[in-house]
């Protein structure tokens, strides 16, 4: 996996976890301030490896580790609404 790869899929579960403690602020209250968030997507077991070996290399001492443990990621749908188009025609 290239690490622009790792990247932009980091970068989707971080995104997507944001939203999901928007949804549940509930879970938001269960991670502890300053803790070392690693994703780990069941679907992708080559990059919750990466993610675990990278977390291990960036740990501080002392700081808490939360593991999210991601079953799948639903197809992304737009949130759009009462959309319409309108054409110009050239004249």
């Amino acid at each position: 996996m290239t690490e622009e790869e790792l990247f932009v899929k980091n970068l989707i579960l971080s995104t997507e976890f944001d939203r999901y403690i928007l949804e549940h602020p509930d879970i938001a209250e269960k991670v502890p301030l300053n803790a070392q968030i690693v994703f780990l997507p069941e679907t992708d077991p080559e990059l919750s490896k990466i993610n675990i070996e990278m977390a291990k290399k960036q740990h501080e001492k002392g700081q808490k580790v939360v593991y999210v443990h991601i079953g799948s990621i639903a197809p992304q749908l737009s949130r759009l609404t009462k959309v319409s188009l309108e054409v110009a025609t050239g004249t």
